[in-house]
């Protein structure tokens, strides 16, 4: 039995290697129930000490892999664990590969990210400063675009694109000086382009 989970180290090793030092990899021996091996340890566990803590966690070994779950850390930071388990050449369950990751750097990073783009109080846009920005009303319009889609500029067909292109042009926005180019910069595609599907726009609408 330790044969067989002595070549799931290198594994273990692997994944706490690129993972470091956010997670740690242990390997648990289901015939004795201790710790085979840990990888990039994160707590006082060492190889041969009872792994009662993590097996309470496992409540089938029918499955190949079990989880993602949530655990806590003994020190209350929250991990997200996932295990899978080690079979024999019989397909006889010999032992657990847990991987723990703390995230409880991210839980403060997404809390942080809320609180930052949290306005108690939005202020409305100063027209005075956007009457006359054209571009401004460029992005306002692909964006709203991009948005009611649930897509990306790159994300686009040709369709879809040239429907983009019809709505500029309902709103005049061809009309004004060098605005082409700032549209074709905006859509990622060249001037020659813009044009082509603004022709056939035009053409559809005639």
């Amino acid at each position: 039995m330790t044969d067989v989970l002595t070549t799931f180290i290198p594994v273990a090793d692997a994944i706490a290697a690129v993972l470091k030092p956010h997670a740690e990899v242990v390997i648990h021996d289901l015939g004795n129930g201790r710790i085979r091996h840990i990888a990039n340890r994160m707590s006082r566990r060492a190889p041969g000490d009872a792994s009662l803590t993590d097996i309470a966690d496992i409540e089938s070994l029918d499955d190949a892999v079990i989880g993602p779950y949530p655990k806590t850390h003994a020190d209350g930071r929250s991990m997200k664990s996932v295990t899978a388990v080690l079979r024999d050449g019989r397909r006889k369950a010999v032992g657990l590969l847990c991987i723990n990751i703390d995230v409880s750097m991210f839980e403060a990073m997404h809390a942080m990210s809320k609180e930052f783009l949290h306005f108690a109080k939005v202020a409305p846009r100063p027209d005075a400063l956007f009457r006359e920005d054209w571009r401004e009303e460029i992005n306002d319009l692909v964006g709203a675009f991009l948005g009611e889609r649930g897509t990306s500029l790159a994300g686009l067909d040709v369709t879809e694109r040239e429907a983009l292109v019809a709505q500029l042009d309902e709103r005049g926005l061809f009309d004004i000086r060098h605005a082409a180019n700032y549209i074709a910069k905006v859509l990622g595609v060249s001037r020659a382009t813009l044009y082509k599907s603004l022709k056939r726009v035009r053409q559809d609408d005639m």
